[in-house]
């Protein structure tokens, strides 16, 4: 009978221990947001059309301003002959996209583009990180950092050049010059922004120095600091550009020399060719960036189910 007193008197708090996890799970579903439907192939379908209509309407409004601009004459009697309209400079396209000479230099182009990129983000995010943390550095270099975000990246290539010669070292010279500086202001305001109560809970927790930057300030900083990555590639890739046009490299063929080449030639059909595959590899490394800032925010419930399309 004493057994049996005693079972029964342990239920209830056997009962409260076990509810305890799923109320713990609760929580946890709470903070990350919703959960996403089961991807279902009609709910896949309609997000594909919902992700591909409005680039297509891009298009169809950038190809109707094209011909506006060809049949309007607007570009003046000097270019008569030399302004195509968008069938002709298409059929320009498709033709150079036959030949491994476009290839080629899209290869060039893109491998010095993620060189470049790779290495201002290692050195932006070591200066954002120190100088996040150290308020006397932060009030000495915050306003050069900030200064350099705003200089002109094609400013910088007469001293590149005088530095580096006419070689893609200068090149990669001013990429750095150009998106470090953003993605380090990113990762600056990340840390601004992570909350103090955050901080004094993980301090409780017997976080301190580097675990507190690795488990706690980078994670919360994580958003801002992906918004600093895509502003740097933004820099990265206008600063390359204009160094490929600038910096003429002997044996090097680029997007930027075949640019230059268009220009020398007066083909304007080949230059707006060149233009629209330069303007589509920023459109494609947009979209990955996109991407992963909206996977961010979503798993931090930052982002409803319409506006994760």
């Amino acid at each position: 009978m004493a057994s049996t007193q005693t079972s029964g008197a342990q239920t209830p708090v056997t009962a409260e221990v076990s509810a305890q996890p799923s109320a713990i799970a609760g929580l946890d579903s709470l903070e990350l947001g919703p959960a996403r439907p089961s991807a279902e192939p009609g709910r896949l379908a309609r997000k594909a059309w919902q992700a591909t209509w409005p680039k297509l309407l891009a298009i169809a409004i950038v190809l109707g301003a094209w011909e506006l601009f060809y049949l309007s004459n607007f570009h003046g009697d000097s270019a008569i002959g030399l302004v195509k309209g968008p069938g002709t400079g298409l059929a320009n396209l498709w033709d150079q996209m036959q030949h491994a000479q476009l290839w080629q230099a899209i290869g060039t182009t893109v491998q010095t583009a993620v060189a470049g990129y790779l290495l201002a983000m290692i050195i932006g995010s070591i200066i954002g990180a120190i100088v996040s943390r150290i308020p006397p550095l932060r009030a000495a270099t915050g306003s050069i950092i900030s200064g350099l975000q705003t200089m002109p990246s094609i400013a910088w290539f007469p001293f590149a050049i005088i530095l580096f010669g006419l070689n893609t070292s200068a090149i990669l010279f001013v990429m750095v010059l150009g998106a470090a500086p953003s993605i380090a202001n990113g990762l600056i305001t990340g840390v601004d922004y992570t909350p103090p109560l955050l901080l004094r809970a993980g301090r409780t927790m017997g976080l301190s120095g580097i675990a507190l930057y690795r488990h706690l300030i980078l994670p919360a900083s994580l958003p801002a600091y992906v918004a600093g990555l895509k502003q740097g590639w933004a820099f990265a890739w206008r600063s390359l550009m204009a160094g490929e046009l600038l910096v003429i490299i002997i044996g090097h063929l680029s997007l930027g020399i075949l640019l230059n080449n268009a220009q020398d030639n007066q083909d304007l059909t080949s230059a707006i060719s060149i233009m629209i595959v330069i303007l589509v590899i920023g459109i494609v490394v947009d979209a990955i960036f996109s991407k992963t800032d909206r996977t961010v925010r979503r798993r931090r419930g930052l982002l409803t189910d319409a506006q994760s399309i």
